[in-house]
C-alpha cells in the first residue's frame, strides 16, 4: 500500500482524483483542459495513480479514458479499518466513499481494477462456476457459456430467465461478456424495493458486464466493466455500491479459501 499513499500525497494527483470524482471516464486532453497543469505533467502523475491502482484505462477505439478504481481504498478498508478506531482514520473512511459514489454522469460506467494473487485458469472458474459463485456472490449462472447462449441466473434464490440474458463474450482465462439480468417483481421482493423502484428499474435499458483477466507476475489482473446504462440510471448508482464488495469477495476467496462475511 505504500504506491498508494504515496500516490494520496500530492495535491497535483489529488485534484486528478477529485476532477475524475466529478465527472469519471475522461480522456487525457479533458484532464488537461479541467486543470492548470501541463500535459506531460498530468501524464506524469497519471501513471503514478494508475500505477498504484487509484486509476484506471479503459480503451474506446483511439481513446484512453480515465477512471476512479476504488480497489486498493476498499480493500485497506476491509483489511485494515476494523481493526482500529474509526474516527482516527475518517479520512480514509471518506476517501472511499468518494471514490465509490461519484455523481451519476451523462452515460454511467462503472470501471474496477484489481490484483488477484491466482492463476487466469481458477478466475476464470470463480466467475463462472456455481461451486464458486454462489460462495462469494449468493448468485449462480445456468448456461453453457457459449457466445450467444442463454443465462438463466439464480440471484440471492430468485431464478430470473429471460431471452435477452446471454453471453456476450466467452474467451476462457481472458474475458468474459454478458448482458445483466433482468429486475422482475421476485426480485423486487427478495430485496425490498417498491413499486416506484420496480417500475424504474425494470423501464432502463439492459447493460452489460464485461470482465478482463490478464496475468502478470504471480496474480491476475481483472478488470470489471459495466456499462450501457441511460443517463440517471438507478441500476448504475446500484452495481457501483455492489461491484467493490462482490470482487473484494472473490479476491478474499481466492487468497484466503474464504469469501468476506456478508456484512464486511
Amino acid at each position: 500500500m505504500d504506491e498508494v499513499f504515496k500516490a494520496l500525497a500530492d495535491p497535483s494527483r489529488r485534484a486528478l482524483l477529485d476532477s475524475l470524482n466529478v465527472r469519471n471516464g475522461q480522456t487525457l486532453r479533458e484532464l488537461c483542459a479541467g486543470l492548470d497543469m501541463a500535459r506531460q505533467s498530468v501524464s506524469k502523475h497519471l501513471a503514478v495513480l494508475e500505477e498504484a491502482g487509484l486509476v484506471t484505462t479503459v480503451r474506446r477505439g483511439r481513446e484512453k479514458l480515465h477512471y476512479l478504481n476504488a480497489a486498493p481504498v476498499h480493500e485497506i478498508a476491509h483489511r485494515w479499518i476494523s481493526r482500529y478506531d474509526r474516527a482516527r482514520v475518517q479520512a480514509l473512511a471518506d476517501l472511499k466513499l468518494a471514490l465509490e459514489e461519484a455523481p451519476p454522469m451523462n452515460a454511467p460506467t462503472f470501471v474496477y481494477t484489481t490484483y488477484i494473487r491466482t492463476t487466469p485458469q481458477k478466475l476464470w472458474q470463480a466467475l463462472t462456476e456455481p461451486a464458486f459463485t454462489r460462495r462469494y456472490w449468493a448468485t449462480e449462472f445456468i448456461t453453457d457459456w457459449s457466445v450467444g447462449s442463454p443465462m438463466t441466473w439464480d440471484n440471492h434464490g430468485v431464478v430470473i430467465s429471460d431471452p435477452e440474458q446471454v453471453v456476450l463474450e466467452a474467451e476462457p482465462y481472458s474475458r468474459l461478456s454478458y448482458t445483466w439480468h433482468a429486475i422482475t417483481p421476485e426480485l423486487a421482493k427478495r430485496f425490498g424495493w417498491d413499486e416506484e423502484a420496480l417500475a424504474r428499474l425494470s423501464g432502463e435499458a439492459r447493460s452489460k458486464v464485461t470482465f478482463t483477466l490478464e496475468e502478470a507476475a504471480q496474480v491476475v489482473k481483472l478488470t470489471v466493466v459495466h456499462d450501457g446504462f441511460e443517463p440517471g440510471s438507478i441500476l448504475a448508482e446500484m452495481v457501483g455500491h455492489g461491484w467493490p464488495n462482490v470482487v473484494a469477495s472473490l479476491k478474499s476467496l481466492l487468497e484466503t479459501g474464504e469469501p468476506l462475511p456478508e456484512d464486511a
